[in-house]
């Protein structure tokens, strides 16, 4: 750690962000089938979280002495750490799911029954299901010792099935493995109702757990436990200097499935005989099980049947239309008369959208360039860009080919854009390009007019309708020359003779910019002039930065952090963190965006990022932080901040204890961001 400073490690750390989603699905204020969400996406962030970060902490284990040395903890004593915060969080799931959704569920006449509470007519409908549908993909295999362990998918649920030979003879308990095909079937059944205007469910798993007799004559079955497998989806590529990373990245691929495990998944109620059993046959460590309740893949309950029942879903929020570009009789003129900010999903992803579809088609646009991190599947951006090309447009893209788990997209859509004609230029080895940002040029009157659009989210229309980002429209030339000197180095790979004045930029100063800044608040703290510092962003994490940030506040600085994710800082710490304020907000919207305010004095700068303050962001990656020129949006971002800072429902404090309290305040009248923010744009858009 820098200097020993108060840190908490960024794994230790991300579970209490998860731990805050969780919070979510036991609010009895959230409507019932928005907690079923927020099971699922918690169940999928830990899944990836094990995929990734843990399987990285597993394989530490396994290197030399002398690498260990060079971290800065303990990897055994971190994964232990980790076990035991997720196993208590995994006891809560289970009693939130158990104990509060599914007694919910009932008072709307939702049943989801287990294979003892059928009647007659369901255990008939049940049984012919699995034999009409089941049955083509349920292999059972034997697990004996000393034979050949079974291969199990990643992520795939499985039963183990405890029991007893027919044949009195042998005592000796059998073992045996199914998989449940809920990549084939639904994992949510409608059965025949037992009474008018009951919506009787089952799950998938429990079906094959009332018809697995029938698969093993030969036996007694004594119980089933559900299991899965989670595999280390690392490709370890991001630090690779050389070679044909296209190729590469392709070939992991095929690999990532079936790597390492990461982790066995059980029920909770599998005796401890079962348990060295399973570890035993698949070669597992004891700490590498994870005890959770009685169904695993809990990101199903996306899929969770809602019966029309939208009163049990969040008040639709559609997004409020942008009318200054949307509506524009010539979007490039629009653009011209002054900088616009969209906020999505409040906002309308159209402008955006438009960018790109109305450059496609208009005369005096000769170029258009991109960065492409995440795409959607079906994307109008992707097939403007495709169109240009037919319509004589020079086009480039830049692919970022090791966005984590979107990399077999990002090929596929590389390959789809190349055939186009698109300039396609991918990945640098060894370093991320996470900027977001394009660039247009238009041949006009004057000579060539550039046009930049650079937002804190990706290119995604689908991630659009969820995640909270900014994006800002631009022809002010202190910003646009110098984006256009982004993408030359980006097709070019040689580094800018000119240096970046305006846009910090990864690789060239921009670390070294930031804490300018904030020493800069520091010298006029000293001096006895007002300083502050308003950070918002997904996670804090760089111990240099976290260092920077003790000192300021020492100094005087007054700090309010917005985190949403990863926060290795210590907020509100006697002799260190006195002076900063930090909450997360978590809510129906993701929060994603990044917003950097540095008060100067009086004289406030803004910058809009993609860069986190992670060492990655900060140190391995091209990223952009960009000002905010214009006096009209600045007012804006500032109200934003102003309406987040003093959300009182769904803002948590973040403290020492790590105790996810939600923020008290002493006003009668309960702010919720999200929903201000909604209508704050809504009446915004009203006036114009």
């Amino acid at each position: 750690m820098e200097n020993n400073i108060p840190y908490v490690h960024r794994d230790i750390s991300w579970l209490s962000f998860n731990y805050r989603v969780l919070q979510e699905a036991k609010d009895p204020a959230v409507p019932l089938f928005e907690r079923l969400k927020f099971l699922a996406i918690y169940s999928n962030n830990l899944d990836e979280y094990f995929r990734v970060r843990v399987a990285q902490h597993r394989s530490l284990l396994r290197v030399g002495k002398k690498t260990k040395k060079k971290l800065d903890y303990d990897p055994k004593e971190l994964l232990n750490q980790i076990k035991i915060i997720v196993n208590d969080q995994q006891e809560e799931f289970s009693h939130i799911f158990e104990n509060q959704i599914v007694k919910e569920l009932k008072k709307y006449k939702i049943y989801l029954l287990r294979r003892l509470d059928l009647n007659g007519r369901q255990r008939d409908f049940v049984e012919n299901y699995f034999r009409d549908n089941l049955l083509p993909f349920v292999q059972p295999v034997l697990l004996l010792k000393g034979k050949i362990r079974p291969f199990l998918n990643n992520a795939a649920l499985y039963l183990v099935i405890r029991m007893d030979d027919k044949d009195p003879k042998i005592k000796e308990e059998r073992y045996a493995v199914i998989k449940i095909p809920s990549d084939h079937l639904p994992r949510f059944i409608h059965l025949p109702s037992s009474s008018p205007g009951r919506k009787d469910i089952i799950m998938l798993d429990d079906i094959v757990r009332h018809s697995v007799q029938s698969l093993f004559p030969g036996y007694v079955i004594q119980d089933t436990y559900s299991i899965k497998i989670t595999r280390d989806a690392d490709l370890n590529i991001e630090d690779e200097f050389s070679g044909d990373l296209v190729s590469k990245i392709k070939s992991s691929l095929t690999k990532r499935n079936v790597g390492p495990p990461s982790r066995l998944v059980i029920d909770r109620e599998m005796p401890k005989k079962l348990r060295e059993f399973l570890l035993e046959t698949f070669g597992l460590e004891k700490r590498g099980i994870l005890v959770e309740g009685r169904y695993h893949n809990n990101f199903d309950f996306f899929k969770f049947p809602d019966f029309g029942l939208t009163q049990l879903k969040n008040i639709p929020f559609p997004p409020l239309p942008y009318k200054p570009l949307e509506q524009a009789r010539d979007f490039f003129t629009a653009m011209r008369s002054k900088d616009h900010l969209i906020h999505v999903p409040y906002q309308s992803y159209e402008s955006t959208i438009l960018f790109f579809e109305k450059a496609a088609v208009d005369e005096s646009v000769t170029h258009i360039k991109i960065i492409q991190y995440r795409v959607a599947g079906e994307s109008r951006i992707m097939k403007a860009l495709m169109r240009a090309v037919k319509n004589g447009k020079q086009v480039s893209a830049f692919i970022e080919l090791k966005a984590r788990f979107d990399e077999e997209a990002n090929l596929q859509w590389g390959e789809k854009l190349e055939k186009a004609g698109v300039e396609v230029h991918y990945s640098f080895p060894g370093l991320k390009v996470h900027s977001k940002s394009a660039l247009i040029i238009r041949e006009e009157k004057r000579g060539k007019k550039l046009y930049a659009y650079m937002s804190t989210g990706n290119f995604h229309e689908g991630t659009a309708k969820v995640y909270s980002d900014l994006g800002l429209f631009t022809t002010d030339r202190r910003i646009t020359t110098e984006v256009a000197r982004l993408f030359s180095y980006l097709e070019t790979v040689k580094a800018p003779t000119t240096i970046f004045k305006n846009l910090l930029v990864g690789q060239f100063g921009l670390l070294e910019n930031l804490i300018r800044k904030i020493d800069r608040e520091i010298a006029n703290a000293k001096a006895g002039k007002e300083a502050k510092i308003i950070l918002k962003m997904n996670s804090l994490q760089d111990e240099e930065m976290v260092a920077k940030l003790y000192e300021a506040s020492n100094a005087g600085v007054k700090i309010d952090l917005i985190i949403r994710g990863i926060c290795s800082l210590v907020p509100s710490k006697k002799g260190w963190s006195e002076n900063i304020h930090a909450i997360s907000i978590v809510d129906r919207f993701l929060e994603h965006a990044r917003v950097f305010l540095f008060h100067n004095d009086g004289a406030e700068e803004i910058y809009l990022s993609s860069a986190d303050w992670m060492s990655r962001n900060l140190r391995r990656r091209i990223e952009t932080v960009f000002p905010i020129y214009d006096e009209a949006i600045k007012t804006e971002i500032k109200e934003l901040l102003q309406i987040q800072l003093d959300d009182n429902v769904k803002s948590r404090i973040i403290d020492e204890e790590d105790s996810n309290e939600y923020m008290q305040s002493n006003s009668d009248l309960s702010t919720r961001s999200q929903v201000e923010l909604y209508y704050y744009y809504k009446r915004k858009g009203e006036k114009n």
